[in-house]
């Protein structure tokens, strides 16, 4: 074919192979072969929701009109979500530009009928099973299907979400830890954030603040200031709060996106060969999201060893133990929780060097300039299930402390608004040493999924 007449990924080959002519005898099985060779993911594979997020993040970017399928093409998407036949995509395997190819290829042979399920099944007999039909594809199609940014998009939104989640959950755990250590709820005075005026910062003030709406303060105050992880807990919550409104800006944006290349307008009979499928944006967003979400996870376990230390608890036993007498000296209460929380920080905290700096060159030195926003994404959820855990273990220790206190003869949950008095009420208190594994992963699920607001 002249150059006039060639059209990349419908008559040429894909990625640096842009030089080379297909036969026209060949071209009807140009799309599956791409498909085909990019089936070489490994890793875990990713999860119902996150699976269905990258359905559907690709689904609302093809509807954008600009990429040359067929209108079939999105009902069999959407067939795939609605009757929840879900392809199996393993989760390593994309720098983040052309898109999230190697991932993205198990969405276009599931609808091709090849490869299997994410609950293993054939892909032929799970599409019979739903009443769907294996697609052919059609040209452009496999290269709409593959290069875009769906994954990197749709894990970045669910980690948007649960970001959001923690960011007030920890503003209601500080609240009780403060609550716990007898600490000075004035650090949240209102005219104090009128003087340092950023929303995020004042937002988390705020939320602190509600709950330690109670009447009562200590009898007296051991320290006129508190230590910084709970004196400072506004200005790193602040940090993440903030955040969150220009990762939804972005996030909300790649969504909103046609993303795949090249792309059609035809309204103007223009084709466009661009870099749309580039996640730079992504990348940066999850990159920040980790980063700030890991700030929370030092913050909570900087304040869960005070909780647990007696010489910063104000009259708090040692390891936050339930035990009484004798048996004090063979119970060691949250001991191993605050040293896991300390492993689980600093796996966070390693976690936030950024996807996005180690850019790598591969494909011939065709793609010499990668997003890496699929690995800043799924960084990002593990550095919230890190933090998750670290909250479950903060959790435990607030309602241990305020237990104590009330057996010390001080009501120091009265402190709290009813909201986080109930908050509080709802967790689980130990007694004699015990197995904590169960526990945590139970808080830890309830934390992740749990449709709970504490302030707006």
């Amino acid at each position: 074919a002249s150059r006039s007449a060639q059209r990349y990924g419908v008559n040429t080959g894909y990625g640096d192979s842009c030089t080379t002519a297909v036969p026209p005898e060949l071209l009807a099985e140009l799309p599956a072969q791409l498909v085909r060779y990019h089936g070489c993911g490994l890793g875990r594979n990713l999860d119902p929701d996150e699976t269905r997020a990258v359905l559907l993040a690709r689904l609302v970017s093809l509807a954008k009109g600009c990429s040359a399928v067929r209108w079939e093409l999105l009902e069999a998407l959407a067939g795939l979500l609605n009757a929840g036949v879900l392809p199996r995509i393993p989760a390593e395997g994309s720098v983040g530009a052309s898109g999230d190819l190697t991932p993205l290829s198990y969405v276009a042979a599931l609808l091709m009928g090849e490869r299997e399920t994410l609950d293993g099944r054939p892909a032929r007999e799970a599409l019979e099973a739903a009443g769907l039909a294996p697609l052919v594809l059609a040209p452009k199609e496999g290269l709409a299907l593959m290069n875009g940014t769906a994954v990197m998009t749709g894990l970045g939104s669910l980690a948007f979400l649960r970001a959001a989640r923690l960011s007030r959950l920890a503003c209601r755990l500080t609240a009780l830890a403060v609550a716990a250590t007898r600490g000075n709820r004035d650090h949240f005075h209102p005219r104090l954030f009128e003087m340092k005026p950023h929303a995020g910062q004042q937002a988390a003030a705020a939320r602190i603040r509600a709950d330690l709406a109670g009447p009562l303060d200590p009898p007296g105050l051991h320290r006129l200031q508190d230590r910084y992880s709970l004196r400072c807990a506004p200005h790193v919550v602040g940090v993440l709060e903030d955040a969150l409104a220009w990762i939804r800006r972005d996030l909300e944006n790649e969504l909103d996106s046609a993303n795949d290349n090249p792309l059609f307008d035809p309204e103007a009979g223009l084709l466009l060969h661009g870099g749309h499928f580039y996640g730079g944006h992504v990348a940066f967003a999850m990159d920040g999201l980790k980063a700030a979400v890991a700030s929370v996870a030092d913050l909570l376990d900087r304040q869960l060893a005070l909780m647990v230390d007696p010489r910063y608890s104000h009259g708090l036993p040692a390891n936050l133990t339930g035990a009484v007498g004798a048996r004090q000296a063979i119970n060691h209460g949250l001991k191993a929780v605050q040293i896991a929380s300390s492993a689980w920080t600093a796996e966070a905290l390693k976690l936030t060097l950024p996807a996005a700096s180690f850019s790598r060159s591969t494909e011939s030195h065709n793609q010499d300039k990668v997003s890496l926003g699929t690995l800043a994404a799924r960084d990002a959820l593990r550095v919230l299930e890190l933090t998750e855990q670290v909250a479950a273990g903060h959790a435990l220790a607030c309602a241990q402390g305020l237990r104590l206190r009330a057996a010390q003869g001080e009501d120091a949950a009265a402190r709290l608004s009813q909201e986080a008095q109930g908050f509080a009420a709802s967790l689980p208190v130990l007694g004699e040493d015990a197995p904590l594994d169960g526990v945590l992963a139970g808080l830890c699920t309830r934390f992740r999924t749990e449709a709970w607001s504490p302030q707006p």
